[in-house]
């Protein structure tokens, strides 16, 4: 019935660089977006019954039902959504690219002839819109998409490490929202090993234009690898509950 509140899973997707094209790109760009999205869905077995989209021009807000499992969603599904996004950076030119930055979050949500609403919504397109997240889509040159949880997804879900769920490829950050804010989020790069870019640790980053990202590790522009030329990865990796800085040289496979 519209107007009811129920939990769900809230996923809302952006395109880098989206209103800086051509017409005519964004509309090819916005349908690739669709493609690789749809793509992904099936791929992972996610019932179509069980979503509803909501186009937002540059990006999508897509609502999941609470039976759906949250590993399907940070495991398999982000895994599907990856790997189009490399199909597709094979298939066309840099025009055209297709980079995302995608973020999870849940929480209650309600939904009337206009559309879904709540603070969990909102709290999803700020976490997609954060400054650090932008800062590590910008540095991972070498992924074609990066992807956040809130903290209290990483905390239940990510940090346990299930089948096909690696915590130590996430890092935390932190940042100020609207209203003074203060928010916290975990991101992950597909192909590093730890996500670049982020801010020094303990700083919270206010929301505004983000600053320039790291050095990341090799570009090979389509399917992401670390490799013996890579040189020198540096970072906090997290595992489990506990954040340790390393430093690893040399060859880096994932």
């Amino acid at each position: 019935m519209a107007g009811d509140v129920m939990h769900h899973w809230i996923l809302v997707l952006d395109v880098e660089n989206f209103s800086s094209r051509r017409d005519p790109v964004q509309e090819r760009v916005r349908a690739a977006m669709y493609r690789a999205l749809d793509g992904a869905c099936e791929r992972a077995r996610l019932p179509r019954a069980s979503r509803t989209t909501e186009d937002r021009g540059d990006g999508a807000l897509v609502v999941v039902t609470p039976d759906v499992s949250p590993l399907l969603l940070v495991g398999p599904l982000m895994r599907e959504l990856n790997e189009e996004l490399v199909q597709h950076a094979e298939q066309t030119n840099e025009e055209h690219a297709l980079r995302l930055r995608v973020a999870l979050h849940q929480g209650p949500t309600g939904r009337d002839e206009y559309g879904w609403s709540g603070d969990a919504v909102n709290t999803a397109f700020r976490l997609v819109d954060a400054p650090p997240l932008r800062e590590v889509l910008s540095a991972a040159t070498a992924s074609r998409m990066v992807f956040a949880v809130s903290d209290g997804l990483y905390r239940d879900v990510v940090r346990h490490a299930h089948r096909g769920v690696d915590p130590a490829s996430f890092l935390p950050f932190e940042f100020t929202a609207k209203h003074d804010q203060p928010l916290k989020g975990w991101v992950t790069a597909p192909g590093y090993p730890a996500p670049p870019g982020l801010p020094a640790a303990g700083a919270r980053v206010p929301s505004g234009r983000p600053r320039g990202g790291a050095t990341p590790v090799r570009d090979q522009g389509l399917a992401p690898r670390v490799s013996q030329n890579a040189g020198t990865v540096q970072g906090d990796m997290v595992a489990g509950d506990k954040i340790q800085t390393v430093r690893t040289s040399g060859d880096v496979r994932l």
